[in-house]
């Protein structure tokens, strides 16, 4: 009996078998980790890093750090990276994380085995052209912070896991070429799916990298004022932020996989690590800042309390901390606004680089800063008052200076920014901490390598040190030539 049905069952199986080998690779296919990459998901992945450039707090974040050089905020418990602590902080996870994937996105929408693939996500040149406009935003933000970095020989996957490093003022240049060229590749094609930043509005993207390209340019105005000059023009003809609806936000949520990170310091993990410092709050409160309230929270006893700037001393409900409107759950993060146009547009009128009036772009830029930040609360009756101080009010002898004082309240919480406009201009003036702890008496002006430069990539480490200068905070970077 047990003979009698066994053999037509390895029949049977037999039969099956030959059956499936024609579908063997169907069979064996993982349907959670599909053959071709979604390039949306990519691209999501990318642009959540976008908001985290700037609202990554607590201990050992490294984006809010330039924010406390600029003396925006001081530590609260841990007086250390007001006092300049860390001197190395490391770039590893951006190469790694959001670069190479915008990368992977070019390539993908660039070879012929994949880019008819790709294209189900959004036409190849629309989602190259985003991909570019990004990695250069990054790159920018990089080569800001640590000056001469990895960039021709970078991204090559195992091709090169020892990149040399490439001239701050190489990498300029290029990132000039590749916001104007990625401005012009946009067709009338398939938006790019899974952009959760512009929502695949091809005319936001333009604009938003001519705006780039128009702040990059005023970078140069110390060490390259011709070049500055030129493409700051060609920016502004090419079209740039004309309002406040152009604002580029990075919108959080009010869930906890994408949560403001402030939100997560403050309110689920209590940390409260960080506050406004008495720099910042002190100033709003000696023009009567109709921004204050907005920029900072009252403390225990119902005021506006900066925290002592690298001093220490002060418990969380003593002082103000950064204000309501960046730190719930769903806050959105700047990450270039109008306001910032309209300063750099005042600033490069007031140099001679264009035949506006830049007393009338001042004025625009701080009524579109207030505008910001004060939402539905602003009135036209506040911005004229607080215009009309004389702190505030342009005047051509101390114009540059209060471009640049109120280009600081401005670009609150936009830390890297804001120390780089600090760096090239000078304003506002701010003294640095009385007693820092990495062997300096002065604000730092560049961030150190991360380590694992000089143990894995020792040979082009050693060589950018000589020709940069020192691995330390006081190297200037090319453009730093206050």
């Amino acid at each position: 009996m047990k003979k009698y049905w066994q053999k037509p069952l390895a029949t049977v199986m037999l039969a099956a078998a030959l059956v499936g080998c024609s579908d063997f690779e169907n069979i064996n296919i993982n349907p959670n980790s599909p053959s071709s990459p979604s390039t949306a998901g990519l691209l999501t992945g990318v642009i959540r890093n976008v908001g985290t450039i700037n609202a990554q707090v607590g201990p050992g974040a490294a984006n809010i750090v330039p924010a406390m050089y600029v003396q925006q905020f001081g530590d609260v418990t841990y007086i250390e990276d007001s006092k300049y602590k860390t001197i190395n902080f490391s770039y590893n996870g951006w190469y790694a994380g959001p670069l190479a994937n915008l990368q992977h996105i070019i390539e993908l929408n660039t070879k012929e085995d994949t880019k008819i693939s790709a294209a189900a996500f959004g036409s190849n040149n629309n989602q190259i052209a985003t991909a570019r406009i990004l990695k250069a935003y990054f790159f920018q933000w990089i080569t800001d912070r640590w000056g001469d970095v990895p960039y021709s020989e970078a991204l090559k996957g195992d091709g090169d896991f020892t990149p040399a490093f490439d001239k701050q003022e190489a990498i300029y240049t290029d990132l000039f070429k590749e916001w104007k060229e990625a401005a012009a590749q946009f067709d009338g094609g398939k938006a790019f799916q899974g952009d959760i930043l512009l929502g695949g509005n091809t005319a936001q993207w333009k604009k938003f990298a001519n705006s780039l390209r128009l702040i990059a340019a005023l970078r140069l105005s110390k060490v390259k004022p011709d070049l500055g000059k030129q493409e700051f023009a060609a920016a502004l003809k090419d079209g740039v932020f004309t309002a406040g609806t152009d604002n580029v936000q990075y919108k959080f949520l009010s869930e906890s996989s994408n949560e403001n990170p402030l939100y997560n310091n403050y309110t689920v993990n209590n940390r409260k690590d960080f506050a406004v410092s008495d720099v910042m709050v002190d100033y709003l409160k000696k023009t009567a800042d109709p921004r204050l309230p907005f920029l900072a929270a009252k403390n225990i006893l119902g005021e506006y309390v900066g925290v002592p700037y690298a001093v220490g001393g002060k418990k969380a409900q003593d002082v103000s901390l950064i204000g309501s409107i960046l730190s719930q759950q769903n806050s959105a993060v700047n990450v270039l606004t109008y306001a910032q146009v309209l300063f750099a547009q005042a600033e490069a009128a007031k140099l001679g680089w264009t035949t506006d009036n830049a007393k009338t772009l001042y004025e625009a830029a701080v009524q579109a800063s207030l505008q910001q930040w004060m939402g539905a609360s602003y009135t036209e009756a506040a911005y004229k008052a607080f215009i009309a101080k004389p702190e505030v009010a342009y005047t051509e002898a101390t114009a540059l200076e209060k471009i640049g004082t109120q280009r600081w309240i401005a670009l609150y919480f936009q830390g890297t920014e804001a120390w780089s406009e600090w760096r090239r201009t000078g304003y506002p003036v701010l003294k640095p901490a009385a007693n820092t702890l990495n062997g300096g008496t002065a604000i730092p002006r560049r961030l150190a390598y991360p380590v694992t430069e000089n143990t894995l990539n020792q040979e082009n480490y050693k060589a950018v040190v000589a020709s940069q200068g020192a691995d330390d905070h006081y190297t200037r970077v090319w453009w730093d030539k206050q």
